[in-house]
């Protein structure tokens, strides 16, 4: 894509990034700009100047009446909404920002782009429609989640197990990592969770929440990743651990099944993570190349595609 730089900026971008250590989502839009930037256009943060031709805004992280203000001055952007959610479908409740979003959505949106078919689906079951809709998954940056020196299997040491949570929403699976605290054989099994949540382990090592970089060497140690979420649309936390090289045990639930796809095994109930952690060792190989994570740069094609639909 060829484009000329004419205006203040090329792109705004209205999202409030949190420092990290953070959620997938702030982790995602740093990546997404990296890479955008890379491609030699000039990205304003949370303000829309004269001529600026396109707005990207994610979700509900920026002031709305801010945007809101923005866009009625320049009813000619191009305004695409990130979104993820529905909010009520993985909190366990509505507080009414899903409504909010929508109205912006509604109000102010030329397109919209979701993380997952089914956040997609789940906004339309709700009767939260959006404009001009399309899927584009998220994806991890490849200068810190990648497989390049990571630990080899080795099926003759403990099974190293691995899942990560920022968040400790008891539907990040909570009751799940309870139950696989006491069912597993830990004489086989090292299981290590890295982030927040609302227990203490017995078997489990916990560790806090950490910075990418470091992160992604931990991982690069493990044999495979496990998550528990409920309803989760997009969880980059597990598209970095299949980015790292680990094949992933996953709660069919959300977008899992979408992102893990045939790189791993689903399981409903944490009784069955057992039997299926004995499969997925035996066939570690086979599900470690099943592996298949959106690249940065086919995502940003995908985004510039509809920031800038008109550009060859």
């Amino acid at each position: 894509m060829n484009f000329f730089r004419q205006t203040p900026a090329d792109l705004s971008v209205f999202h409030e990034f949190a420092p990290p250590p953070t959620g997938g989502g702030h982790q995602f839009m740093r990546a997404l700009c990296r890479g955008i930037e890379s491609r030699g256009l000039r990205i304003e943060y949370n303000r829309l100047s004269r001529g600026t031709p396109a707005c990207l805004f994610n979700s509900y992280n920026f002031d709305f009446r801010k945007l809101a203000r923005a866009l009625r001055a320049r009813p000619d952007v191009r305004a695409v909404h990130r979104l993820d959610g529905p909010l009520q479908t993985y909190r366990g409740m509505d507080d009414g920002t899903d409504a909010r979003i929508s109205e912006i959505n509604h109000n102010h949106a030329t397109a919209t782009i979701f993380q997952s078919r089914f956040s997609l689906d789940a906004h339309l079951a709700l009767g939260l429609s959006a404009r001009a809709p399309v899927v584009i998954p998220n994806t991890p940056d490849p200068e810190i989640f990648h497989p390049r020196d990571r630990l080899p299997f080795d099926a003759n040491r403990k099974f190293k197990l691995i899942s990560v949570s920022w968040s400790d929403n008891p539907n990040k699976g909570l009751e799940t990592y309870l139950a696989l605290d006491t069912l597993l054989d830990y004489s086989r099994v090292e299981y290590t969770f890295v982030g927040r949540i609302q227990t203490t382990f017995r078997n489990i090592r916990l560790l806090a929440p950490m910075p990418s970089a470091p992160l992604a060497d931990l991982l690069r140690q493990q044999d495979a990743y496990l998550t528990a979420s409920r309803n989760d649309p997009c969880s980059n936390s597990l598209l970095e651990a299949l980015a790292c090289g680990l094949p992933a045990l996953y709660l069919n639930s959300g977008g899992h099944p979408e992102l893990a796809a045939d790189a791993g095994l689903p399981f409903d109930a944490p009784e069955e993570v057992p039997a299926k952690l004995e499969t997925l060792a035996r066939d570690h190989a086979t599900y470690r190349e099943r592996i298949a994570v959106p690249s940065l740069d086919d995502t940003v094609d995908a985004y510039l595609k509809q920031l800038f639909p008109e550009t060859p």
